[in-house]
């Protein structure tokens, strides 16, 4: 069992950078903004994924049956979808006598790091929720458990339709003008889930959704801006954005041990605010010109 997860986790890890990096060449492609749609369809494919897995157990499917399912369904679909794939960045070849030019790494570069900052808060924001807005709901305003499920399914559905139609935003306002408005809204959602009486809650939990809709899908964007180090920035930046995934539900649920699930949530506010105060990092950059070793 071990060793299968830490495969899937691997085979996980590489395939979201590609697929990230995939997306960023359409992007680039097009001249617009539509990273946040390919982050919709995995939204869309997380819940989608959740009903058939429900339907299994209903069904009292064998759990290998089960598995066996979406192996084929996953094989199939990336033999099918990679053959759509754009040409990757080519470099150019070298004239005679010239030397290939000196790679830096991308965990040197402190605009990436930041990205990968802002991506964090946004997994973090994002994630916190996935792993505990149904049971603040339930402790914190003593709701049943079907409410709770109730609420998450609010943020979740507020978080895809940001991402549907936040692509048109960022065309008009900016990156960085957009991502301050929704990391705002992330502060005023996380508040009023954590503070407001209960029909308020929901309405934050509806705010709180718009508001971690776009960092994780704009900050590949902007890590990808110069196409030929894409690659290696985008690497970096999907890893500091995972650590949100890795250490926050148990970070989450010590504070949650401390002072209460419901109130541990103001730690999204908290790590949003940092967001805001670096997202102009995330503004397009021109492609820097190779320099000769």
């Amino acid at each position: 069992m071990i060793p299968g997860l830490l495969f899937v986790g691997l085979g996980n890890g590489v395939w979201d950078v590609s697929q990230n990096l995939e997306g960023t060449r359409i992007e680039t492609g097009l001249g617009r903004a539509i990273m946040p749609w390919f982050h919709a369809a995995f939204s869309g494919g997380t819940v989608l994924a959740a009903l058939i897995g429900a339907g299994m157990t209903a069904l009292k499917i064998p759990i290998l049956v089960h598995i066996g399912i979406v192996v084929v369904l996953a094989v199939v679909t990336v033999l099918w979808g990679t053959t759509k794939f754009l040409p990757t960045h080519v470099d150019e070849p070298l004239a005679e006598g010239e030397t290939k030019p000196v790679v830096r790494s991308a965990w040197l570069e402190p605009r990436t790091l930041l990205i990968g900052l802002i991506v964090l808060s946004a997994a973090f924001a994002e994630g916190t929720a996935n792993d505990w807005m149904a049971v603040a709901f339930v402790d914190g305003h003593q709701l049943s458990n079907a409410l709770g499920v109730v609420a998450f399914a609010v943020f979740l559905t507020f978080m895809t339709a940001g991402r549907i139609l936040g692509t048109g935003l960022l065309d008009k306002y900016g990156r960085v003008t957009v991502l301050r408005i929704l990391f705002g809204m992330a502060i005023v959602g996380c508040v009023l889930v954590v503070f407001g009486p209960t029909w308020l809650a929901f309405v934050g939990a509806a705010i709180w959704g718009v508001g971690a809709s776009l960092g994780f899908p704009v900050g590949m964007s902007a890590a990808a801006d110069d196409p030929s180090r894409a690659p290696m920035r985008l690497s970096v930046v999907a890893t500091i954005g995972y650590t949100a995934f890795l250490a926050g539900p148990p970070f989450l649920g010590l504070l949650g041990d401390h002072f209460g699930v419901l109130r541990a949530l103001i730690v999204v506010g908290g790590i949003s605010l940092i967001a805001i105060l670096i997202v102009p990092v995330t503004k397009p950059q021109v492609p820097e010109p190779s320099l000769p070793s």
